[in-house]
């Protein structure tokens, strides 16, 4: 009986050295369980001292945790331009229901150094300014981008192609150009004097 009530005297006196211990660990979690251990087992014979407030031992350095390899190899810099490359270099989605003889022209963009003259004239950049009958045939008064005019007789030869044939309506043009797999393309392109609105 006495050293049942020893016991819980003992208990009681020791709760305070525990609540410590559990606090000093919650503010340093380094600390080894061996040491508060150690601590506990030096507090239970001295119990009629009073707890100390912290312990006065010095808390074990941190261990730095190694770095994967990977991680270490690679500078911190090179990721944020490895995703700038990604986001640049994003493919772009081609229009299903655009054809791929359309694409070629839009990408195929007509050379900075065209050759002087009628031969330097790109059929899909021709603008029909009006349609003549002379004495030799007819005459189309055409203009390029540049605001340029230039006279177009049926067998003109062009950068990109031929005059056709030319009626007071229209003008027909044989283009010589490549798909978008690079194969070479020819076609007949007719452009009206008047277009009619969506040619």
């Amino acid at each position: 009986m006495r050293l049942v009530k020893i016991s819980k005297t003992l208990s009681l006196l020791a709760l305070p050295a525990v609540l410590a211990t559990c606090a000093l660990a919650q503010d340093h979690p380094n600390v080894q369980p061996s040491v508060v251990r150690d601590q506990l087992a030096n507090q239970a014979p001295g119990a009629s001292q009073p707890p100390p407030a912290a312990p006065k031992a010095p808390a074990p350095k941190p261990v730095a945790k190694p770095k994967a390899p990977a991680q270490a190899a690679l500078p911190t810099p090179v990721a944020p331009t490895a995703e700038k490359a990604a986001q640049e270099k994003a493919p772009v989605r081609r229009d299903p229901f655009d054809t791929l003889l359309y694409k070629a022209k839009a990408g195929n963009a007509p050379p900075e150094n065209l050759p002087p003259g009628k031969a330097g004239l790109v059929v899909g950049t021709l603008r029909i300014d009006g349609i003549v009958h002379g004495s030799e045939g007819m005459i189309a008064i055409v203009s390029n981008p540049q605001q340029r005019v230039y006279f177009l007789r049926e067998g003109d030869k062009l950068y990109d192609g031929s005059v056709e044939h030319i009626t007071l309506e229209a003008i027909s043009f044989h283009e010589i150009g490549k798909d978008a797999f690079g194969k070479p393309l020819e076609h007949e392109v007719t452009k009206r004097l008047y277009p009619t609105p969506g040619e």
